[in-house]
This record gives C-alpha cells, structure tokens and sequence, in this order.
C-alpha cells in the first residue's frame, strides 16, 4: 500500500464515527436519577420528574408521592405496567422504554429519597379504615410488607385507584384483596378513605428485616 499513514488515520477516523454512531447511552452505567430526570431512551417526555417531581414529591392531584416508598413496590409497579396488568397509557410508555435494570435503579433511587416528615395525626383512623385497611397498610399509613404506604398521598389518586379496583381496571396485587375491599366500598366510603389518607403526614415505610 502506497501510503500506510494515511490508511492508518483513515481507520482511526472510521472507529470513532464508528464509536459516535453507535448508542451513546450506557445502559449498564445510568444511575436511576439520570434515568429519572432523562426520561432514558423514552427522551424528556417520559422522564418521571416531568409528574412526580424533582425529589418524588408527586404533584399532588393525580401522580403520587414516589420517595420513600419501599423499592420492590415500585419496581413491581414499573413491570406491571410495562406488561400491561396495570393500566395506565403514559406509564405504560414509560415502563417499556426501561429494561429490567433501569426499572431496578429507578426504583432505588426513588425509594432512597427523603420523606418530608410531618407531627403525628392528632386522630385514630376512624372505623372504616381499621376495618378496611389497616392490616396490610398500617395504623398510621405508613404501609407494611403486604401493602404500600398510603399517608400523604393525594386524595384525587387514592379514590382513582380504589375506583379502579371496584371495576376491575387495576388487579394486579396478586391475590386479589384489594379488588374484595374495594367493591365492598360505597362512593361515600371511597371518598371519605381517600380524604382521610390524603391528611396523614407522609412517613418513611418501615423497614423490612
């Protein structure tokens, strides 16, 4: 070859055209709040701040609070929505252009965040939620293994997701408890849980050992 230096930089040139050509993200290396603020490969119009806030603070109508709820909760969220057994247009979009590893990071990064701390509720939780929901989410609606923390959350959320297990459109706790508890709910009950909850100070959940 007449000039070996010149097919040499021309080689060097191809591989990082190659290089720049190729994905620029590494998926292995994202951290769950670049995933979080970036949207991943779904772009800036899926990012979750965009609804739930720079530190998961939720926007208080109808996407919740997401710091301090416990990880396994919220990664099983992202796959069940990814799957299609919980419903939910944008989210399912959301979940899909996340592998299984990011939706892993983005829950941990969610679940690491502070929760803003409040006085404890001056009242018990009135009859109807002791009745209905206090086993598996907690005196204080802090949550517990079985089921998420519900304190804090936004009242408009809360009654759009037990309307969602009366019909049916949400059924994905796996043995089917919160669609019993929710059909045996009236309107009045739905909203008078979802009041009551929405006034709970937001705590961490506890911790699973």
């Amino acid at each position: 070859m007449r000039h070996p230096s010149l097919c040499v930089l021309l080689l060097t040139l191809l591989a990082a055209c190659t290089d720049r050509m190729s994905p620029s993200d590494d998926r292995w290396g994202r951290s769950g709040e670049l995933i979080a603020m970036s949207g991943g490969e779904g772009g800036a119009r899926y990012a979750c701040v965009s609804c739930h806030g720079a530190r998961g603070e939720g926007n208080g109508f109808d996407a919740p609070r997401l710091a301090g709820l416990p990880a396994g909760y919220l990664q099983k969220q992202l796959e069940d929505y990814a799957l299609g057994l919980r419903p939910h247009a944008v989210m399912r979009d959301v979940a899909r252009f996340l592998d299984s590893h990011e939706r892993v990071r983005v829950a941990n990064h969610y679940a690491a965040l502070p929760v803003p701390l409040g006085p404890a509720p001056a009242a018990q939780a009135p009859a109807l939620y002791a009745r209905t929901c206090q086993q598996c989410h907690g005196a204080d609606g802090t949550g517990t293994p079985q089921g998420p923390p519900l304190a804090g959350q936004p009242a408009f959320y809360l009654a759009q997701q037990l309307q969602d297990w009366q019909v049916s459109k949400r059924r994905n706790d796996g043995n089917h408890e919160m669609l019993k508890v929710a059909q045996a709910l009236s309107g009045t009950e739905v909203e008078e849980l979802s009041r009551f909850l929405a006034r709970l100070p937001p705590r961490p959940a506890p911790a699973v050992h």
